[in-house]
């Protein structure tokens, strides 16, 4: 006998009572494979809510009615801990500043309203499917997060999460160095849920920020070449290139 699959149980928060209504309307026609266990529109409610009927995801508007979205998460990880559901914001504000809390508070995706349910729905897949970590995976994680740190990107910006993914995706396949604009940006703004414009952005603002900060000795330093002076920034692809490099040569 076929075991039933376990539906994906999403909670909805909006102080918008028509986007909620909406939402839960395109994945009642998704009734095989995900289930809306609750809405609100008061962010107080929600946080008991989702206490209560411990969904898998929530999907929830930043702009909430008695509480914000950012509070509903800090109370939830205090109440639940680990095994507090992922949430994912979809909202109207769309400032750098918003997104870059929202992810270090442990959101898993800021989506700008308005937004494509199909997107949405593939994003909640993303974050359903096991991800396979391995210990190579860790190791190059860390160090290229050390090295950004010693040449002055700070880790709060997006665009070090953007560098970062475009240096995992350089040492994987150092031929999309050369499609940076047709690839790589693309590719990486899908797995964020942004432009490409945004991505090519963000990075280039990570760059001047490190700049700003008088690290480039450190840079130097780092690829053992007097390659950059105070006025000659790298671009995007020069500073991605030359640290897939790095990583790359020492395996």
């Amino acid at each position: 006998m076929d075991i039933p699959k376990r539906k994906i149980k999403l909670y909805l928060a909006d102080a918008e009572i028509e986007e909620l209504k909406k939402i839960e309307n395109y994945f009642l026609t998704k009734s095989d494979e995900f289930e809306v266990v609750g809405k609100n529109k008061d962010g107080l409610e929600v946080i008991k809510e989702v206490c209560e009927l411990k969904p898998d995801f929530v999907i929830s508007e930043v702009l909430l009615t008695s509480a914000d979205g950012f509070k509903v998460v800090e109370s939830i990880k205090k109440e639940m801990g680990t095994s507090m559901p992922k949430f994912i914001f979809v909202s109207n504000l769309s400032h750098a500043g918003f997104i870059s809390k929202a992810m270090k508070e442990g959101v898993s995706y800021f989506m700008v309203k308005p937004i494509s349910y199909e997107n949405l729905e593939e994003r909640i897949r993303d974050l359903t499917s096991p991800a396979i970590v391995t210990d190579k995976d860790k190791a190059l994680d860390e160090k290229i997060s050390n090295i950004f740190i010693s040449i002055g990107i700070p880790a709060h910006i997006k665009g070090y999460q953007f560098l970062r993914e475009a240096v995992k995706l350089a040492v994987n396949d150092p031929d999309i160095i050369a499609s940076i604009t047709k690839r790589l940006y693309p590719a990486i703004a899908e797995k964020f849920s942004t432009s490409s414009s945004k991505v090519e952005r963000g990075m280039r603002h990570a760059i001047e920020v490190a700049w700003n900060r008088g690290k480039i000795e450190n840079i130097n330093n780092l690829f053992g070449l007097q390659i950059y002076g105070a006025n000659d920034k790298p671009t995007n692809g020069e500073l991605i290139a030359l640290i897939a490099d790095k990583m790359i040569m020492e395996g």
